[in-house]
């Protein structure tokens, strides 16, 4: 984990100068002025109209970065303020480096009218042409509205402090044109967006959320560190043989990447998907698992959301994905079908397919369906597809499938229920089993769960001839 510079009063809310040095390593950063000249008083620089600009290295690696000012007209933004960011954003490009933004603004300057508003459509407009070139990191520190927010969206992650706030209208607007009279925290709180996917990390402070943006870049621009074992338990430990049983797939993934240890992304939005940053053999990967502790695995409109937005977030930064799959398919249901399921489930196949880094699979559990097409299937383009042995690989579920092949037996048995549990036990032997799928070439190997860490780093250590350079040594890392 990087390790975090030293932090005037960790657990209060920093000054904006305060925030970039607790970004950078210690003695690293560099103030960037735009046409305003700027000076330290009382721990604070004033720079760019009410933002500062900053040049540094986290991990010894290049970064560009800038805070927002509040105490200065509220940290709104004019013609002024914009210059210093586009000029930032645009030197993060020509460095090829990440760039870090510390948003806390009322938005667009009332007193300087479209000037303000055009400052806000030129910083997008270059966070939309750094799209896919450098990371784009947000961290939304206080109250953070219209233009504010648009802003952060456009980037490649945002954070939130537990105090911030963002909402395109606030809430005397909203009171005013809607009727609905509701707190700041209502209305763009962390419980709001960490939950609607608009926030992808909450941090409890400013100290803590620039330690995690840092541990964020190292997974995103050092793609190899030393290697370390995983949590010492077995894989398949906590996975029930009944596969009506659920459990927390985050703790098979402990048991497989270094340290034990996942960066999670979107925690608490559609959570039967897991999606998160991890290291396997000391190389960065994105992991991505169906979760059965919440609706059991299967995908939905939400959940696809959340899945193809990851695919393409690693596809674009070069990160190998590692995809676990324990689910029974989709969620059936109008409420799905009128929230668009096919269009979302369709995008998580466009990323798939689409995706230029490796990708394996491994099938835990169960996988039916479309679900088991769309979550990395060997025929969507998956490298390497493996199983443990127990996994079940079909068109649906045994009972289901039992269900529709026997239902004239099953309807004359004179107890239907063991009967379909006789038949559905039948079909799984004969149709789902992993070696089976093997056999039909679905997947590539059944793995024992034992060798499951051994057999995917060998797997991507073939597919990406990065996984097996020699890790970066401690002059490498400092970037000497």
């Amino acid at each position: 984990m990087s390790t975090l510079a030293v932090v005037p009063r960790p657990s209060e809310k920093l000054s904006p100068i305060e925030r970039l040095e607790a970004l950078c390593d210690p003695g690293t950063l560099q103030l960037i002025r735009s046409d305003v000249m700027s000076s330290r008083m009382g721990g604070r620089a004033r720079a760019g109209d009410g933002v500062i600009g900053g040049a540094g290295r986290v991990d010894g690696r290049p970064v560009f970065c800038y805070a927002q000012d509040p105490s200065y007209v509220g940290g709104s933004l004019g013609e002024a303020h914009a210059d210093t960011i586009v000029r930032v954003l645009r030197l993060a490009d020509r460095a090829n480096a990440p760039v870090v933004g510390f948003i806390e603004s009322a938005g667009a300057r009332l007193q300087e009218g479209l000037l303000a508003l055009g400052g806000y459509g030129r910083i997008f407009a270059e966070h939309v042409r750094l799209s896919g070139r450098v990371p784009q990191i947000n961290v939304i520190a206080g109250a953070s509205a219209g233009g504010g927010s648009y802003a952060p969206a456009l980037t490649d992650f945002v954070v939130m402090t537990e105090a911030a706030t963002m909402f395109l209208t606030g809430p005397a607007v909203v009171e005013e044109v809607m009727g609905e009279q509701l707190t700041a925290a209502e209305l763009g709180g962390t419980k709001i967006h960490d939950r609607n996917g608009v926030s992808h990390f909450t941090a409890e402070t400013d100290a803590d959320a620039a330690l995690l943006v840092r541990d964020l870049l190292g997974h995103l621009t050092i793609p190899r560190r030393g290697t370390a074992a995983p949590a010492p338990h077995a894989p398949d430990l906590v996975v029930p043989d009944d596969d009506r049983k659920v459990y927390d797939v985050r703790d098979v993934i402990r048991a497989i990447v270094d340290e034990g240890r996942l960066l999670e992304v979107c925690p608490r939005w559609a959570r039967n998907v897991v999606t998160g940053f991890a290291r396997l053999d000391g190389r960065s990967v994105g992991v991505i698992a169906n979760q059965p502790r919440y609706l059991g695995g299967v995908l939905d409109a939400e959940s696809a959301q959340k899945l193809s937005r990851f695919v393409d977030d690693c596809d674009r930064f070069g990160l190998p994905l590692v995809v676990l799959v324990d689910t029974p398919g989709f969620l059936p249901g109008s409420r799905q079908e009128q929230g668009g399921v096919i269009r979302h489930g369709a995008q998580v196949l466009r990323a798939f397919a689409g995706a230029r880094v490796p990708k394996v699979t491994l099938v835990l559990r169960k996988a039916f369906g479309g679900a088991l097409i769309a979550m990395n299937s060997k025929e969507l383009g998956a490298d390497m597809v493996f199983a443990w042995p127990r996994a079940q690989l079909g068109v649906m579920g045994p009972r289901q499938a039992a269900g529709i092949v026997h239902r004239r037996d099953i309807a004359a048995a004179p107890d239907p229920d063991a009967a379909t549990g006789r038949f559905a036990r039948a079909y799984a032997e004969e149709h789902l089993g992993a070696r089976q799928a093997a056999t039909l070439g679905a997947i590539d190997e059944v793995i024992a769960p034992a060798d499951t860490r051994v057999r995917l780093a060998a797997a991507l250590d073939v597919l990406d001839p990065l996984w097996g350079q020699t890790p970066l040594t401690a002059h490498e890392s400092q970037g000497v």
